[in-house]
């Protein structure tokens, strides 16, 4: 049952308590994780669900309560008489408590059709069929299921908006969209038996990495899966093999360790990074119709005149980051970036907007050698140590997560070391934002020093299982080619069952969207253009309204969680793919 909400008229304390972690008055602040509604854009005075750490970030002078559920209380004095709203009950007499958790909570509802209807939500351009494969609309505005993977796990995703590539959850590839086939209605199953595991998209090929770590470079097009060089394979028959069903290449590394095999890929419009188990990192051209050719490979010097005999798209092992133990890699349309066990970014590439995070040079419009980011200068002159946790790429921009711990300054007295070791999750951004790209409410078509993130920086909330204030990070950053999505690392509730309480609701994860709109890639269902994070409608708005709501709530997230699924437990959760204009979430094991 809702309860009172009241406005309060200052976030100066809130924002004071926040930092100190021995406040008395910690145990009245909490999150709000239901009833929420969706925020057009984040702004100052914004009421209902939104977290402690927008309303620190962006200067807002409200906050709310909502006295009977507990879940999120800001300390003040008494609200005035005229301050003060009655929010009417949304329980309805005679109704089970299941049904009970479905009326008071859009985020309880969220989740449980997530489990009980796993699937695919498509929405963007469809010139090439990818959003609504037998729609010939040009355009999905919202989100739309997929008949074809209704009730599918998917082990991943990948968007074009000629074509589109999903790994089933038996490790098969499949494929769609006019790109694969002009005649192509639905997806169809392309590269079976490999056991693949994660896939990424050039501008006319699809790397797939099996759970073996072998790298398989497929032709986006039917014709060219026909017509091609078709490969020798074994069978369960022993000492015998067979021709291939379609043409793929295998990317095979030649020098790998004894045990190392490659973990981890990610690839832009012509090339391919490939991270192995020991923190190696390769590259190598991903498409047949363009060899890399703007220090993307991160190979000084190599170029289609200078490569060395073999295939084209052999890998070659960037040597100049030998010695460094890479644990992330991402890569843009024509730019890299990866990060090692330190924290420390290394890029290389196209910077001709800025998208490596150095100024842009119009002498040296690319840097093909990797080159160290110098991320604790966005701190210099604070007491503050940062540590990059997470890099993201898509199109002409980047992205870095970053933990900035709190330290003593060189003359700091020790009454005033404060928070020592206190962890503040920031969000950082370069590239193009002439569309709303960087996420920090400009348009600027060059940005070559990061910006910070403010709505995604500098976030805070209370957990009650650990007692204490904690930094939100963020789960994951998916960007496409000019817009992205960032999953909140949250605290989530998903412990909601027949034992508990009626007013005992699950919730998932935060989502907020951004960049350019041109498309309804974003899934506003409007064509403007955002350059702060927003949140949006949930996918199922139809559900919301055979529960008799009016107001419109926000999408969440589900976490992973084990549920039943076709009468087996699976461990599955919600995903986000931002692609080539076109927007995924799908139901991922």
């Amino acid at each position: 049952m809702s309860g009172p909400r009241t406005t309060l008229s200052s976030i100066r304390e809130i924002s004071r308590l926040a930092r100190i972690p021995s406040s008395p008055r910690y145990n009245q602040y909490r999150r709000l994780h239901s009833g929420g509604s969706k925020s057009g854009s984040i702004k100052a005075g914004r009421q209902r669900s939104l977290l402690v750490g927008f309303l620190f970030a962006l200067g807002a002078t409200t906050a709310t309560y909502n006295g009977s559920t507990g879940r999120f209380v800001a300390y003040a004095e008494a609200p005035s008489g005229s301050d003060l709203v009655i929010e009417k009950s949304k329980k309805k007499p005679g109704v089970s408590k299941e049904e009970n958790r479905d009326l008071i909570s859009s985020q309880h509802l969220q989740v449980k059709k997530s489990w009980e209807n796993p699937g695919v939500y498509l929405w963007g351009s469809n010139t090439g069929r990818v959003a609504s494969p037998a729609s010939n609309d040009a355009f999905i505005k919202t989100p739309q299921r997929v008949p074809y993977f209704d009730d599918v796990l998917l082990r991943d995703i990948k968007l074009d908006r000629n074509f589109g590539a999903a790994i089933n959850e038996k490790g098969d590839l499949v494929q769609w969209g006019i790109g694969y086939s002009p005649d192509c209605m639905e997806p169809t199953p392309t590269l079976k038996g490999k056991n693949l595991i994660s896939a990424s998209i050039s501008q006319d090929r699809i790397i797939a990495l099996s759970s073996s770590g072998k790298a398989y470079s497929i032709p986006a097009s039917k014709e060219e899966q026909t017509a091609g060089n078709k490969p020798w394979e074994s069978t369960w028959f022993p000492f015998w093999s067979s021709r291939s069903n379609i043409s793929y290449r295998t990317l095979n590394i030649k020098d790998l360790g004894w045990g190392e095999t490659i973990s981890a890929m990610s690839g832009g419009l012509e090339h391919v990074l490939l991270l192995t188990s020991n923190g190696r990192v390769f590259s190598a051209a991903a498409s047949g119709e363009e060899f890399p050719s703007k220090g993307q490979l991160g190979v000084p010097g190599l170029t289609w005149a200078t490569r060395p005999e073999g295939p084209f798209d052999q890998p070659h092992e960037i040597s100049t980051l030998r010695g460094f133990e890479i644990e992330k890699v991402a890569a843009g349309d024509y730019h890299s970036l990866v990060v090692d066990r330190e924290g420390r970014v290394f890029a290389f590439g196209d910077n001709s907007v800025g998208q490596l995070g150095f100024d842009y040079n119009s002498e040296a419009s690319s840097i093909d050698a990797p080159s160290l980011l110098p991320i604790q200068k966005l701190y210099q002159g604070t007491s503050l140590t940062p540590k990059v946790t997470e890099v993201a790429a898509g199109g002409v921009n980047s992205f870095f997560c970053v933990d900035a711990t709190r330290v003593a300054g060189q003359r700091e007295e020790a009454p005033l070391q404060r928070g020592l070791g206190r962890v503040t999750a920031d969000t950082w951004s370069c590239g193009r934002g002439i569309w709303g790209g960087l996420g920090n409410g400009r348009w600027t078509h060059i940005q070559g020093t990061p910006t910070k993130v403010k709505a995604l920086s500098g976030l805070f909330e209370y957990d009650e299982k650990k007692n204490q204030v904690i930094p939100i990070r963020l789960a994951q950053i998916s960007v496409g080619s000019t817009h992205a999505a960032a999953i909140m690392n949250n605290v989530t509730h998903l412990g909601a069952n027949a034992r508990s309480s009626e007013n005992d609701t699950n919730w998932g994860a935060d989502v907020l969207w951004w960049g350019a709109n041109e498309s309804y890639q974003l899934g506003t269902g409007r064509r403007s253009n955002v350059a702060n994070p927003i949140y949006i409608a949930p996918l199922d708005l139809e559900a919301d309204k055979e529960k008799g709501r009016r107001e419109e709530h926000r999408f969440q997230i589900t976490p992973r969680h084990k549920v039943k699924v076709n009468g087996r437990n699976v461990s599955m959760e919600q995903r986000i793919e931002c692609g080539r204009y076109v927007t995924a979430v799908y139901s991922g094991v």
